[in-house]
Protein backbone atom coordinates (compact mmCIF):
# COMPACT_ATOMS: atom_id res chain seq x y z
CA UNK A 1 0.00 0.00 0.00
CA UNK A 2 2.90 2.38 0.69
CA UNK A 3 3.67 2.69 -3.04
CA UNK A 4 0.26 4.18 -3.88
CA UNK A 5 -0.60 7.85 -4.07
CA UNK A 6 -1.74 9.63 -0.90
CA UNK A 7 -0.50 6.75 1.22
CA UNK A 8 1.69 7.37 4.26
CA UNK A 9 3.61 4.75 6.25
CA UNK A 10 4.94 5.48 9.72
CA UNK A 11 6.31 3.53 12.68
CA UNK A 12 5.23 4.26 16.26
CA UNK A 13 7.05 2.24 18.93
CA UNK A 14 6.55 -1.39 17.80
CA UNK A 15 3.56 -0.55 15.57
CA UNK A 16 3.96 0.12 11.86
CA UNK A 17 1.01 2.01 10.38
CA UNK A 18 -0.07 2.80 6.83
CA UNK A 19 -2.71 5.44 6.07
CA UNK A 20 -4.79 6.01 2.98
CA UNK A 21 -7.75 8.33 3.20
CA UNK A 22 -9.93 7.20 6.10
CA UNK A 23 -8.22 3.80 6.31
CA UNK A 24 -5.54 2.94 8.89
CA UNK A 25 -3.60 -0.32 8.57
CA UNK A 26 -1.74 -1.33 11.73
CA UNK A 27 0.91 -4.05 11.67
CA UNK A 28 1.00 -5.59 15.14
CA UNK A 29 4.27 -6.81 16.72
CA UNK A 30 5.46 -10.40 17.00
CA UNK A 31 4.34 -10.49 20.63
CA UNK A 32 1.19 -8.93 22.06
CA UNK A 33 1.77 -9.44 25.77
CA UNK A 34 1.30 -7.08 28.68
CA UNK A 35 4.02 -4.53 27.77
CA UNK A 36 2.99 -4.30 24.13
CA UNK A 37 -0.72 -4.44 25.03
CA UNK A 38 -0.56 -1.39 27.32
CA UNK A 39 1.26 0.63 24.65
CA UNK A 40 -1.11 -0.59 21.93
CA UNK A 41 -4.15 0.38 23.99
CA UNK A 42 -2.86 3.93 24.54
CA UNK A 43 -1.95 4.38 20.88
CA UNK A 44 -5.32 3.02 19.75
CA UNK A 45 -7.12 5.67 21.80
CA UNK A 46 -5.20 8.43 20.02
CA UNK A 47 -6.25 7.01 16.62
CA UNK A 48 -9.89 7.03 17.69
CA UNK A 49 -9.66 10.75 18.39
CA UNK A 50 -8.74 11.45 14.76
CA UNK A 51 -11.80 12.54 12.81
CA UNK A 52 -10.35 11.32 9.50
CA UNK A 53 -10.15 7.62 10.44
CA UNK A 54 -13.22 5.58 9.47
CA UNK A 55 -11.75 2.08 9.37
CA UNK A 56 -8.87 0.37 11.19
CA UNK A 57 -7.29 -2.88 10.02
CA UNK A 58 -5.17 -4.82 12.51
CA UNK A 59 -2.65 -7.01 10.68
CA UNK A 60 -1.63 -10.06 12.77
CA UNK A 61 0.67 -11.43 10.06
CA UNK A 62 3.74 -11.28 12.32
CA UNK A 63 1.98 -11.86 15.65
CA UNK A 64 2.72 -15.38 16.87
CA UNK A 65 2.23 -14.88 20.60
CA UNK A 66 -0.63 -13.32 22.55
CA UNK A 67 -1.49 -13.52 26.25
CA UNK A 68 -4.54 -12.51 28.29
CA UNK A 69 -3.38 -8.87 28.44
CA UNK A 70 -3.26 -8.80 24.64
CA UNK A 71 -6.75 -10.27 24.47
CA UNK A 72 -7.93 -7.69 27.00
CA UNK A 73 -6.48 -4.84 24.92
CA UNK A 74 -8.26 -6.10 21.80
CA UNK A 75 -11.59 -6.43 23.61
CA UNK A 76 -11.30 -2.93 25.05
CA UNK A 77 -10.24 -1.45 21.71
CA UNK A 78 -13.08 -3.24 19.92
CA UNK A 79 -15.63 -1.68 22.29
CA UNK A 80 -14.04 1.76 21.92
CA UNK A 81 -14.12 1.52 18.12
CA UNK A 82 -17.78 0.51 18.20
CA UNK A 83 -18.59 3.50 20.40
CA UNK A 84 -16.94 5.77 17.80
CA UNK A 85 -18.63 3.98 14.86
CA UNK A 86 -15.22 3.07 13.45
CA UNK A 87 -14.99 -0.26 11.62
CA UNK A 88 -12.36 -2.60 13.09
CA UNK A 89 -11.10 -5.48 10.94
CA UNK A 90 -8.61 -8.27 11.70
CA UNK A 91 -6.19 -9.61 9.04
CA UNK A 92 -3.80 -12.58 8.92
CA UNK A 93 -4.74 -14.08 12.29
CA UNK A 94 -2.17 -16.76 13.13
CA UNK A 95 -3.17 -20.19 14.58
CA UNK A 96 -2.05 -19.42 18.13
CA UNK A 97 -3.88 -16.11 18.15
CA UNK A 98 -6.93 -17.72 16.53
CA UNK A 99 -6.95 -20.38 19.26
CA UNK A 100 -6.80 -17.67 21.94
CA UNK A 101 -9.77 -15.96 20.30
CA UNK A 102 -11.75 -19.21 20.14
CA UNK A 103 -11.22 -19.86 23.87
CA UNK A 104 -13.08 -16.65 24.67
CA UNK A 105 -15.56 -16.84 21.79
CA UNK A 106 -14.08 -13.75 20.15
CA UNK A 107 -14.04 -15.22 16.64
CA UNK A 108 -17.81 -14.63 16.66
CA UNK A 109 -17.42 -11.01 17.83
CA UNK A 110 -14.37 -9.74 15.97
CA UNK A 111 -14.56 -9.08 12.23
CA UNK A 112 -11.86 -11.47 10.99
CA UNK A 113 -11.41 -11.38 7.22
CA UNK A 114 -10.43 -14.60 5.46
CA UNK A 115 -7.76 -14.87 2.75
CA UNK A 116 -5.62 -12.10 4.23
CA UNK A 117 -2.45 -14.09 4.93
CA UNK A 118 0.80 -12.14 4.92
CA UNK A 119 2.46 -11.89 1.49
CA UNK A 120 5.89 -12.69 2.91
CA UNK A 121 5.58 -15.82 5.09
CA UNK A 122 7.33 -15.79 8.46
CA UNK A 123 9.43 -18.65 9.81
CA UNK A 124 7.67 -21.63 11.39
CA UNK A 125 4.28 -20.87 9.84
CA UNK A 126 3.32 -24.52 10.40
CA UNK A 127 -0.24 -24.83 11.74
CA UNK A 128 -0.18 -26.22 15.27
CA UNK A 129 -2.98 -26.62 17.80
CA UNK A 130 -0.80 -25.53 20.69
CA UNK A 131 -2.27 -23.53 23.57
CA UNK A 132 -1.56 -19.81 23.92
CA UNK A 133 1.80 -19.46 25.65
CA UNK A 134 0.64 -17.65 28.75
CA UNK A 135 2.07 -19.57 31.70
CA UNK A 136 3.83 -22.93 32.15
CA UNK A 137 1.30 -24.07 34.77
CA UNK A 138 -1.38 -24.25 32.07
CA UNK A 139 0.69 -26.70 30.03
CA UNK A 140 1.88 -28.90 32.91
CA UNK A 141 0.48 -32.46 32.64
CA UNK A 142 1.53 -33.19 36.21
CA UNK A 143 -0.41 -30.21 37.55
CA UNK A 144 -3.42 -31.39 35.58
CA UNK A 145 -3.04 -34.91 37.01
CA UNK A 146 -2.91 -33.49 40.54
CA UNK A 147 -6.06 -31.50 39.77
CA UNK A 148 -7.90 -34.61 38.57
CA UNK A 149 -6.93 -36.68 41.62
CA UNK A 150 -7.79 -33.80 43.97
CA UNK A 151 -11.10 -33.18 42.21
CA UNK A 152 -12.13 -36.84 42.48
CA UNK A 153 -11.29 -36.93 46.20
CA UNK A 154 -13.08 -33.60 46.69
CA UNK A 155 -16.21 -34.80 44.89
CA UNK A 156 -16.28 -37.93 47.04
CA UNK A 157 -16.22 -35.74 50.16
CA UNK A 158 -18.84 -33.44 48.62
CA UNK A 159 -21.11 -36.44 48.00
CA UNK A 160 -20.90 -37.39 51.68
CA UNK A 161 -21.73 -33.84 52.82
CA UNK A 162 -24.34 -33.14 50.14
CA UNK A 163 -27.43 -34.48 51.92
CA UNK A 164 -26.98 -32.70 55.29
CA UNK A 165 -25.97 -29.46 53.56
CA UNK A 166 -28.92 -29.70 51.17
CA UNK A 167 -31.38 -30.26 54.02
CA UNK A 168 -29.96 -27.30 55.96
CA UNK A 169 -30.20 -25.00 52.93
CA UNK A 170 -33.78 -26.03 52.19
CA UNK A 171 -34.91 -25.60 55.80
CA UNK A 172 -33.25 -22.20 56.06
CA UNK A 173 -34.59 -20.49 52.91
CA UNK A 174 -36.59 -21.35 49.79
CA UNK A 175 -34.73 -21.90 46.55
CA UNK A 176 -32.26 -24.27 44.88
CA UNK A 177 -29.49 -26.10 46.70
CA UNK A 178 -26.81 -25.15 44.22
CA UNK A 179 -25.94 -21.72 42.87
CA UNK A 180 -24.28 -21.16 39.51
CA UNK A 181 -22.70 -18.02 38.11
CA UNK A 182 -20.76 -17.04 35.00
CA UNK A 183 -17.10 -16.45 35.74
CA UNK A 184 -14.05 -15.72 33.58
CA UNK A 185 -11.17 -18.16 33.53
CA UNK A 186 -7.96 -18.68 31.59
CA UNK A 187 -7.51 -16.03 28.87
CA UNK A 188 -10.90 -14.59 29.88
CA UNK A 189 -12.86 -17.67 28.74
CA UNK A 190 -16.28 -17.75 30.37
CA UNK A 191 -17.52 -20.77 32.27
CA UNK A 192 -20.23 -21.61 34.80
CA UNK A 193 -19.02 -21.97 38.37
CA UNK A 194 -20.95 -24.02 40.96
CA UNK A 195 -21.39 -23.46 44.70
CA UNK A 196 -23.74 -24.44 47.48
CA UNK A 197 -26.24 -21.58 47.67
CA UNK A 198 -25.36 -19.22 50.53
CA UNK A 199 -27.57 -16.25 49.61
CA UNK A 200 -31.22 -15.51 48.99
CA UNK A 201 -32.45 -16.45 45.52
CA UNK A 202 -32.65 -12.83 44.26
CA UNK A 203 -29.14 -11.96 45.44
CA UNK A 204 -27.91 -10.80 42.05
CA UNK A 205 -30.81 -8.37 41.68
CA UNK A 206 -30.13 -6.95 45.16
CA UNK A 207 -26.38 -6.51 44.63
CA UNK A 208 -26.72 -2.93 43.40
CA UNK A 209 -28.36 -1.96 46.71
CA UNK A 210 -25.48 -3.28 48.86
CA UNK A 211 -22.51 -0.95 49.60
CA UNK A 212 -19.19 -2.24 48.31
CA UNK A 213 -16.54 -2.10 51.04
CA UNK A 214 -13.76 -3.07 48.63
CA UNK A 215 -11.92 -0.79 46.22
CA UNK A 216 -11.34 -1.75 42.63
CA UNK A 217 -12.77 -4.50 40.46
CA UNK A 218 -14.30 -6.83 43.03
CA UNK A 219 -17.15 -6.80 45.56
CA UNK A 220 -17.01 -7.27 49.34
CA UNK A 221 -19.37 -6.47 52.21
CA UNK A 222 -18.80 -7.87 55.70
CA UNK A 223 -22.48 -7.62 56.70
CA UNK A 224 -24.06 -8.57 53.38
CA UNK A 225 -27.79 -8.96 54.19
CA UNK A 226 -28.25 -11.32 51.24
CA UNK A 227 -26.36 -14.10 53.02
CA UNK A 228 -28.60 -16.62 54.80
CA UNK A 229 -27.89 -18.08 58.25
CA UNK A 230 -26.80 -21.41 56.82
CA UNK A 231 -24.96 -19.53 54.08
CA UNK A 232 -22.93 -17.66 56.68
CA UNK A 233 -21.78 -20.98 58.16
CA UNK A 234 -21.01 -22.43 54.73
CA UNK A 235 -18.90 -19.42 53.84
CA UNK A 236 -16.98 -19.32 57.11
CA UNK A 237 -16.11 -22.99 56.69
CA UNK A 238 -15.63 -22.68 52.89
CA UNK A 239 -18.05 -25.59 52.42
CA UNK A 240 -19.96 -23.53 49.86
CA UNK A 241 -16.97 -23.90 47.50
CA UNK A 242 -16.97 -27.72 47.40
CA UNK A 243 -19.10 -28.12 44.21
CA UNK A 244 -16.25 -26.39 42.37
CA UNK A 245 -14.39 -29.70 42.45
CA UNK A 246 -16.59 -30.46 39.43
CA UNK A 247 -15.21 -27.35 37.67
CA UNK A 248 -11.73 -28.63 38.42
CA UNK A 249 -12.47 -32.12 37.10
CA UNK A 250 -13.71 -30.83 33.73
CA UNK A 251 -10.78 -28.42 33.40
CA UNK A 252 -12.40 -25.02 33.93
CA UNK A 253 -10.44 -24.51 37.14
CA UNK A 254 -7.43 -25.83 39.03
CA UNK A 255 -6.93 -26.72 42.68
CA UNK A 256 -4.52 -23.77 42.95
CA UNK A 257 -4.71 -20.62 40.85
CA UNK A 258 -6.20 -17.14 40.90
CA UNK A 259 -9.67 -15.95 41.87
CA UNK A 260 -12.08 -16.19 38.87
CA UNK A 261 -13.67 -12.77 38.25
CA UNK A 262 -17.21 -12.09 37.07
CA UNK A 263 -17.73 -10.51 33.61
CA UNK A 264 -18.82 -7.20 35.15
CA UNK A 265 -15.63 -7.11 37.22
CA UNK A 266 -13.57 -7.60 34.07
CA UNK A 267 -15.32 -4.60 32.51
CA UNK A 268 -13.41 -2.49 35.06
CA UNK A 269 -10.00 -4.04 34.35
CA UNK A 270 -7.03 -2.06 33.18
CA UNK A 271 -4.99 -3.86 30.51
CA UNK A 272 -2.28 -4.86 33.01
CA UNK A 273 -4.92 -6.48 35.26
CA UNK A 274 -5.55 -9.11 32.59
CA UNK A 275 -2.23 -10.74 33.55
CA UNK A 276 -4.03 -12.55 36.35
CA UNK A 277 -5.88 -14.55 33.66
CA UNK A 278 -2.64 -16.05 32.30
CA UNK A 279 -3.24 -19.00 34.65
CA UNK A 280 -6.33 -21.08 35.32
CA UNK A 281 -8.52 -19.87 38.18
CA UNK A 282 -8.16 -21.88 41.36
CA UNK A 283 -10.34 -23.23 44.13
CA UNK A 284 -7.59 -21.87 46.36
CA UNK A 285 -4.46 -19.79 45.97
CA UNK A 286 -2.43 -16.96 47.42
CA UNK A 287 -5.51 -14.79 47.95
CA UNK A 288 -7.47 -17.48 49.78
CA UNK A 289 -4.69 -18.53 52.16
CA UNK A 290 -3.55 -15.00 52.96
CA UNK A 291 -6.65 -13.61 54.64
CA UNK A 292 -9.09 -13.13 51.77
CA UNK A 293 -11.79 -11.84 54.14
CA UNK A 294 -9.46 -8.99 55.20
CA UNK A 295 -8.36 -7.88 51.71
CA UNK A 296 -10.20 -4.78 50.52
CA UNK A 297 -7.99 -3.43 47.74
CA UNK A 298 -8.07 -5.00 44.30
CA UNK A 299 -4.43 -4.07 43.71
CA UNK A 300 -3.54 -6.33 46.65
CA UNK A 301 -5.38 -9.18 44.90
CA UNK A 302 -3.39 -8.49 41.72
CA UNK A 303 -0.14 -8.50 43.69
CA UNK A 304 -0.95 -11.90 45.20
CA UNK A 305 -1.97 -13.31 41.81
CA UNK A 306 1.25 -12.15 40.17
CA UNK A 307 3.28 -13.49 43.08
CA UNK A 308 1.74 -16.90 42.45
CA UNK A 309 2.58 -16.72 38.75
CA UNK A 310 6.18 -15.66 39.41
CA UNK A 311 6.79 -18.30 42.09
CA UNK A 312 4.86 -21.14 40.47
CA UNK A 313 6.23 -24.66 40.55
CA UNK A 314 4.66 -28.03 41.31
CA UNK A 315 6.22 -27.88 44.78
CA UNK A 316 4.78 -24.39 45.30
CA UNK A 317 1.32 -25.71 44.37
CA UNK A 318 1.67 -28.55 46.88
CA UNK A 319 2.69 -26.07 49.59
CA UNK A 320 -0.40 -23.96 48.88
CA UNK A 321 -2.62 -27.07 48.92
CA UNK A 322 -1.22 -28.02 52.33
CA UNK A 323 -1.66 -24.43 53.57
CA UNK A 324 -5.25 -24.43 52.28
CA UNK A 325 -6.05 -27.56 54.28
CA UNK A 326 -4.48 -25.97 57.37
CA UNK A 327 -6.47 -22.75 56.92
CA UNK A 328 -9.68 -24.74 56.34
CA UNK A 329 -9.54 -26.09 59.89
CA UNK A 330 -8.83 -22.71 61.44
CA UNK A 331 -11.70 -20.79 63.04
CA UNK A 332 -13.30 -18.11 60.82
CA UNK A 333 -10.90 -18.86 57.99
CA UNK A 334 -13.44 -18.61 55.20
CA UNK A 335 -15.09 -15.72 53.43
CA UNK A 336 -17.56 -13.42 55.11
Amino acid sequence: MSSQTNTKTTTTASLKTTRKGGLLLVQLPARLTVIEAVSFRKQFQTWLEEDTIKKIILDFGQTALIDSSGVGALITNHKSAQAKNIELVFWSVQPQVQLAFSLVGLEEIFQIEANTEAIIPTLNRKVEQRPPLTHPSVRSPIKRAIDIVGAILGLMLTAVLFVPIAIAIKLDSPGPILFSQTRCGWMGRRFRIWKFRSMVTNAEALKATIPNQASGAFFKNDADPRITRVGSFLRKTSLDEFPQFWNILIGDMSLIGTRPPTPDEMEKYEIANWQRLDVKPGLSGEWQVNGRSKIRNFEDVIELDLRYQNNWSLLYDLKLIFKTITVFFQKDSGAV
